[in-house]
């Protein structure tokens, strides 16, 4: 399977005067431009699409996070700023906490003390 693959499209003059500005301020060749503004649009996509099937209750904030390619606390401040109403109760928050958690690879302290205890009751 390619890893790129060659897309065509037709610009609005307006647009590619836009896009030849870019080009010469950045210093960079048209593929090299079209692609960098291209990863952030779709960026900026996929965080507005996933943050919005959070406020819809489609998707826990962890999830949302996770399919638009951010952190949990990028996608916290993206729905803070967008006022998305949130849509937690205790137990969604514990399922994102352990989420986060599993991705750090970290232990929570009352797993290390649970741990040590059967570790004491085995020898």
């Amino acid at each position: 399977m390619k890893k790129e693959q060659m897309v065509g499209s037709r610009l609005p003059l307006e647009l590619l005067k836009d896009l030849e500005m870019i080009e010469r301020l950045e210093q960079t060749d048209r593929s090299t431009t079209v692609r960098k503004l291209l990863y952030r649009a779709v960026g900026e996509w996929k965080v507005e699409y996933f943050a919005r099937q959070y406020g819809n209750g489609k998707l826990s904030l962890a999830k949302a996070a996770e399919e638009s390619g951010v952190s949990l606390w990028e996608m916290v401040d993206y729905a803070r700023q967008k006022k998305i109403a949130s849509q937690y109760d205790l137990e969604e928050w514990r399922k994102d906490v352990q989420t986060v958690l599993r991705r750090v690879g970290k232990v929570t302290a009352r797993q290390r003390v649970e741990r040590q205890e059967s570790e004491r009751q085995t020898r």
